[in-house]
């Protein structure tokens, strides 16, 4: 009789939480590709492993003695898949933004002996390198356009929504909130009409039109340093609208930050994966900043918000992330002040 591994893994995974929607989202696969698994296995083994019914899930006296069979057939199968190969995975970094860093480094710090291959791409990029086999995870904003172009080969699930917040100018007072269209308000981005338009810039455009507001597209200088520059060089009354993790260091740099008033945007970065069942090492990055999300409330609401949320109404990650009460338009800022 030859095993299928997965499913020896996925077994100990429901055994050990009893619970196959708890024990799906650790695997990151869904719950009934798990119990399809799960049946194949018993179907292999010829005996119940599980007995489950709609609230409890308890092991089969076969099953609790497959259980430890289970955990040394894993244990053996691990030692020898990691003297067989190299533990490297490939990641890619958004600029210096640092929710993919953060979880660079989670990683690391958990796994000390792996060897981390970190490139530099958007998200658009990101994606088509993860299809090619160039990346093993992507962290990412996903589109609309990304799911109906690839909708098959990979999988995500959200992983941060990042608040977007105002930074002024050197010598602007500094106060807690403000509102979006007190000042002239530029972002970071290349417009719709350049040839570099991508999924940060649709996000933005989004912003304009579903809320009624017009921004100055400043074009993108890039890594933090040459933000820094612009902003302090520039003899502007403009405010920006930039990522919490810059607005942090801009901060540290001496210059105000505002949380907005009329309404809060978050940016929603996901991870993803290809879907084919991934090696270890690609499962430990994904546990990692799994725990690094929940360690930090990354997909709490900020609490220094000071207005309801916005995502885009048709970003893929609005439902999951805030609830449907968002699926109503915002009434646009010229109406509502």
């Amino acid at each position: 009789m030859d095993l299928d591994l997965r499913s020896v893994r996925y077994f100990v995974t429901v055994a050990d939480s009893l619970h196959f929607g708890r024990a799906a989202a650790q695997l990151y696969i869904s719950q009934p590709a798990l119990s399809k698994q799960i049946r194949k296995l018993e179907a292999q083994i010829g005996a119940p492993l599980l007995v489950r019914d709609s609230r409890h899930v308890v092991l089969t006296p076969r099953g609790q003695r497959f259980l430890e069979e289970a955990r040394q057939l894993l244990l053996i199968a691990q030692k020898m898949q990691q003297s067989a190969r190299s533990e490297v995975v490939r990641i890619a970094h958004v600029f210096e933004l640092e929710t993919s860093h953060a979880v660079a480094d989670a990683y690391l710090v958990a796994h000390p002996t792996a060897e981390l291959h970190e490139h530099a791409m958007d998200s658009v990029s990101q994606l088509d390198a993860l299809l090619q086999d160039r990346l093993d995870v992507a962290i990412l904003r996903i589109t609309p356009g990304m799911l109906a172009a690839h909708p098959t080969g990979w999988s995500h699930c959200l992983l941060r929504l990042e608040p977007l917040v105002l930074v002024g100018r050197p010598g602007d007072e500094s106060k807690h909130s403000a509102p979006l269209d007190e000042r002239p308000l530029e972002v970071f981005a290349d417009p719709p009409h350049s040839g570099s338009f991508n999924a940060h810039g649709e996000y933005l455009a989004a912003l304009e039109e579903d809320v009624g507001i017009t921004m100055r597209w400043v074009g993108t200088p890039g890594v933090f340093s040459r933000c820094l520059a612009y902003l302090t060089r520039t003899a502007s009354q403009a405010r920006s609208l930039e990522f919490l993790s810059y607005a942090e260091r801009y901060e540290a740099a001496g210059l105000p930050v505002y949380w907005p008033e009329q309404l809060q945007p978050y940016y929603p970065w996901s991870l993803a994966w290809r879907s084919a069942d991934p090696s270890l090492a690609t499962a430990d990055v994904l546990h990692a900043a799994r725990s690094l999300a929940l360690r930090k409330g990354w997909l709490e609401p900020a609490p220094h918000a000071a207005a309801p949320p916005w995502l885009p109404p048709d970003d893929p990650s609005t439902v999951e992330a805030l609830g449907r009460r968002l699926a109503e338009p915002p009434v646009p800022i010229e109406r509502a002040r």
